[in-house]
């Protein structure tokens, strides 16, 4: 009698594979009914629905505070652009209308950073590829708070050149968002330079 205790005890400390025979004998269950099997389902229905309506929420704030005037601060100095903090610094993302309604009372240095070049906004002052700013800074404003107004075809260049320009020591620089995609969807038109 005592052999059989043992076994028994051996068995219930064991861990039961996969596919083994469960409490209820049949061979390839692990040993739950499947009334426990529907609650579980219930569970991670619901889980799953709260993690895409989560997703939802997140994702909707994130679009709304991206847009023009619903977030983040306004820059200094009058402009109405959305500040994008920087490493050292920050720039200030502007609008195709900020940028137009700059253009005929011009104060600052409008650069074209496309690489390559494919067109530019009339009034350009300078082109000089994104990769080639800290080469070519001496064709920079030599003043350090000189504004300048960086653009390229959709904005991700002209954000490196951004913090380009942050890093060698500009302060006032702003990034026209959403770059030559952005000014010719606003209904403005492009000129083609000979520049290289």
């Amino acid at each position: 009698m005592s052999n059989k205790r043992n076994s028994s005890r051996a068995t219930a400390t064991t861990p039961r594979k996969a596919g083994s025979a469960g409490s209820a004998g049949r061979p390839g269950t692990t040993g739950r009914g499947t009334a426990g099997s529907a609650p579980m389902r219930r569970w991670v229905l619901l889980g799953s629905g709260l993690v895409v309506a989560l997703i939802a929420v997140i994702a909707g704030w994130a679009l709304l505070s991206g847009q023009s005037g619903t977030g983040g601060s306004t820059a200094p100095g009058g402009s109405e652009g959305k500040v994008v903090q920087a490493n050292g610094g920050h720039w200030t993302n502007i609008t195709p209308d900020m940028l137009a309604s700059a253009l005929p009372a011009k104060d600052f240095t409008l650069l074209n950073v496309k690489t390559p070049y494919m067109g530019e906004i009339a009034g350009t002052d300078l082109y000089i590829p994104y990769n080639q700013l800290a080469a070519r800074a001496a064709e920079l404003p030599k003043d350090k708070s000189a504004k300048i107004t960086v653009y390229c075809r959709s904005g991700n260049e002209s954000a490196i050149a951004a913090q380009t320009l942050i890093d060698l020591g500009y302060t006032n620089i702003d990034n026209l968002d959403g770059g030559m995609t952005a000014w010719t969807a606003s209904g403005r038109q492009l000129v083609q330079l000979n520049r290289t």
